[in-house]
């Protein structure tokens, strides 16, 4: 039986990181997926994003990559936006669910939604808005579909000192007078998203 492991990091090498491991582990490119902001992308601006995804895909300038691609998902990374989140990178099945797309990475409104692609994925729904929100606040999250032998390796690769707690981190946005991810709220600045990662950096 198949299930959804997902992973929130702080960090989009740590997501990184964590992608190249459940490939590593067997977990074949096509059932792992990263939407997230790159930190290299400095102002916000698309084209910057966009640079920082290619430069991931190691070609060049471009964004024609498909989601979910041979030779690895990096290698498949693109930009897209996402209501309430904006312009993030992101490469798999989950990112071709957001947007409602078979496949291809496209700049343009996810007419999915984050929250809907988690939950249709068997992620609990609470859990689902704190990583969307995770996202929106400067988060990278990566999402495996693994089968039953591979299930406790993506949750120890997912689940490791690196990634969030997602109990933890409700509660830390509940604290802030949050409640569930909102699709029409205004997307983070950069500004923003720094002082947010600023909040959890691990000493």
């Amino acid at each position: 039986m198949t299930q959804t492991i997902t992973g929130l990091f702080d960090q989009y090498d740590d997501a990184r990181r964590a992608v190249q491991d459940l490939e590593a582990a067997g977990v074949a490119h096509r059932d792992v997926s990263i939407v997230g902001h790159d930190k290299r992308g400095t102002t916000g601006d698309a084209n910057d994003v966009g640079e920082a995804a290619a430069e991931d895909a190691g070609i060049g300038a471009g964004l024609g990559a498909t989601v979910g691609g041979v030779g690895g998902l990096l290698a498949g990374i693109g930009l897209l936006a996402i209501p309430g989140i904006g312009p993030v990178v992101a490469a798999g099945w989950l990112a071709a669910t957001a947007v409602g797309a078979a496949g291809g990475a496209a700049i343009g409104a996810a007419a999915g939604g984050l929250v809907g692609a988690l939950t249709h994925a068997g992620v609990p729904e609470q859990d689902a808005h704190v990583y969307a929100e995770g996202v929106r606040r400067g988060g990278t999250l990566v999402t495996a579909k693994v089968d039953e032998p591979l299930v406790q390796t993506a949750r120890n690769i997912l689940g490791d000192d690196r990634s969030v707690d997602v109990s933890e981190r409700r509660d830390a946005y509940r604290s802030q007078g949050w409640n569930t991810f909102d699709d029409t709220a205004p997307a983070y600045s950069d500004a923003d998203m720094a002082a947010e990662r600023g909040r959890y950096t691990r000493i």
